[in-house]
């Protein structure tokens, strides 16, 4: 059998490839890495995080947490390698960056039906079975390549932020303390308290703080999920106590009362050695962000390991260029995968991954599509970037709203989000997804 091209071994092309290669089908991954770099990543290895080190929830109440529990049950390799390298942060998947994605990229090239191909890819395979995986920060040749195969189509972009990373012993834990919100789960964040008139001093230093020049870049053009913490900032003095330093469910365990305002830390790696500031993606200038950031108590002496950076990512418009399975609508021979298909976010990313692939080999084996439902989360995903009915596209994270309501009343969100997974599971559980 011919294989089948991955063009990018991120999340999503890494998981692709897994999928295909499991099933038999030769796969021929190419990766640009370590040839040529992104201003985002640091490593060689394959399925790089370069945000954040969470995969968020892990519960069934939320409706990422069905997503992952639903790629399990696709046997991902992504879920596995994550499972394998959690490290503690209460109720969310948060992995050990550095051992995941060495993790990925030994199954990947360990694997007997996986040949992986250095360099970068400046054209679409004219010929042959393509899914392109190349990710929010898609090369500026390749790029352009896939303008040309959408002429006259729309091709976005939008900026995401990373937020910056400290070390465990620089943190002045006399100024702070080990907890999670309203003590759920185990006390994996530490959290760093403001006083009203601590913040106030942060707040106004922050929304004056210089910039990173950053072409194109308009703060009305943000993408909401990924707001920098400074423009979030400039929307008004409380806008943060709304948001990532919200203190509700934080009880100072020296007052027993909670703060004006709480910075959480979340552990990045699994020795804990390294704490992410949660919420504080940012596009400041180094020295800035060194010196605003220094200004939260817990913090005046951080050590900086990475600070947070700015950059590109690239979507199609994909309610008119590709359909449910993430092919290209009239060239199915083309599919796509992974962020620049407008899903936002880790789990996402991979679960697109995991369906083009399911689907290819289904195609290539002579079967019928296997029909992700709407009631799955997996289904729901595809369903949405694939609706032609959408106007104004944005990128989106999986969340119940996707996914069909019950249909009869349950008291309590929880429970009813929880019958709703319930339910989803249920109807995975009649798709064929085996080999």
């Amino acid at each position: 059998m011919e294989s089948v091209i991955v063009i990018g071994a991120g999340l999503a092309g890494s998981e692709a490839a897994w999928q295909l290669a499991r099933r038999g089908i030769p796969v021929e991954l190419r990766e640009m890495k370590p040839q040529k770099m992104t201003p985002a990543h640091h490593t060689e290895y394959f399925g790089e995080l370069v945000c954040s080190n969470s995969l968020r929830s892990d519960q069934m109440e939320n409706a990422v947490g069905l997503l992952k529990e639903e790629l399990r049950r696709c046997s991902s390799l992504i879920m596995s390698c994550a499972d394998e390298h959690r490290v503690e942060a209460g109720g969310a998947l948060a992995v050990d960056r550095h051992a995941f994605a060495q993790a990925i990229t030994e199954r990947i090239k360990s694997h007997p039906n996986i040949t992986v191909v250095e360099g970068e890819v400046t054209e679409i395979p004219e010929a042959g079975n393509v899914i392109l995986a190349s990710g929010p920060l898609t090369s500026e040749a390749l790029s352009e390549a896939i303008s040309r195969l959408f002429p006259g189509s729309r091709y976005l972009n939008f900026f995401d932020a990373a937020a910056p990373l400290v070390t465990f012993e620089s943190v002045d834990m006399d100024s702070a303390w080990f907890a999670s919100r309203y003590d759920r789960g185990t006390p994996d964040y530490i959290n760093c308290p403001l006083t009203e008139e601590e913040y106030d001093v942060f707040w106004r230093e922050l929304i004056h703080a210089q910039e990173a020049e950053v072409h194109g870049f308009e703060d009305a053009g943000v993408f909401e999920g990924c707001m920098p913490v400074e423009v979030m900032a400039r929307r008004g003095r409380d806008t943060l106590c709304y948001g990532p330093l919200k203190p509700v469910g934080l009880k100072d365990p020296k007052t027993g009362k909670e703060p004006f305002a709480v910075v959480q830390l979340r552990k990045d790696n699994a020795q804990g050695t390294i704490y992410n500031i949660v919420g504080f993606q940012t596009h400041l200038k180094w020295g800035e962000q060194k010196r605003v950031f220094s200004m939260i108590p817990a913090l005046k002496d951080a050590e900086y390991v990475r600070y947070g950076v700015m950059h590109r990512n690239t979507f199609l418009d994909s309610p008119r260029l590709l359909d449910r399975y993430y092919r290209v609508r009239g060239q199915e021979r083309l599919m796509f995968a992974g962020q620049i298909t407008g899903v936002e976010g880790y789990v996402e990313s991979t679960a697109s991954g995991a369906l083009a692939a399911i689907e290819l080999a289904r195609r290539l084996e002579g079967k019928e599509p296997v029909n992700f439902p709407r009631e799955t989360a997996i289904g729901a995903l595809a369903l949405y970037i694939s609706d032609q009915s959408v106007v104004n596209f944005q990128p989106m994270n999986i969340n119940f709203g996707l996914i069909p309501q019950l249909g009869y009343r349950v008291k309590g969100k929880r429970n009813k989000n929880a019958e709703i997974s319930k339910r989803a599971l249920e109807a995975l559980g009649k798709l064929n997804l085996e080999p």
